[in-house]
């Protein structure tokens, strides 16, 4: 298929009722994050809750790693890691190969906040797709395995990882 019939067929009627069906889907997921997110809101916010998954999905992280996933300026991660140590949910150590580096890892309860929220959304889309039939489910778990490739997104069946994707 030519490019130019490639874009044509991405702009009919077909096309336009796919993006209101991921649309209609991405609300509910919205919606199941952020109840998720409200459970937590007290202890930290939304970017906060973002490096900590980083640290729990990715494994231990330094400050740069951090800024540059988030996009923002290493004195605005610096700032954000700082009150998620100080809070007890974040450990900062020399980083063994290069004493001039730090690595950033979860404390015990910074995996528990992480895990809280996980089970949170797990339940919520669990509740979901336990009212639809398993030929359904099958369906909708290989498409958006598809569509979080086609995003970029890791395939490692971390539901939070979907919500806050890499900066690009």
């Amino acid at each position: 298929m030519s490019a130019a019939r490639g874009r044509q067929a991405e702009s009919g009627p077909r096309f336009t009722e796919q993006v209101e069906a991921v649309l209609w889907a991405s609300r509910a997921l919205v919606g199941i994050a952020a109840a998720s997110v409200a459970e937590v809101e007290d202890v930290v916010t939304v970017p906060h809750l973002r490096i900590l998954v980083m640290v729990d999905t990715r494994g231990p992280l330094n400050l740069g790693a951090v800024a540059e996933t988030l996009g923002v300026n290493p004195s605005n991660a610096s700032r954000a890691v700082d009150r998620l140590i100080k809070v007890g949910l974040l450990d900062r150590r020399d980083a063994a190969e290069d004493r001039r580096n730090l690595t950033l890892t979860l404390t015990t309860a910074g995996h528990e906040l992480v895990d809280r929220v996980s089970t949170h959304r797990r339940e919520a889309i669990s509740a979901v797709l336990e009212r639809m039939t398993p030929e359904d489910r099958d369906a909708l778990a290989s498409a958006l395995r598809r569509f979080a490739a086609a995003a970029g997104e890791p395939i490692d069946g971390d539901v939070l990882t979907l919500l806050w994707p890499p900066a690009r």
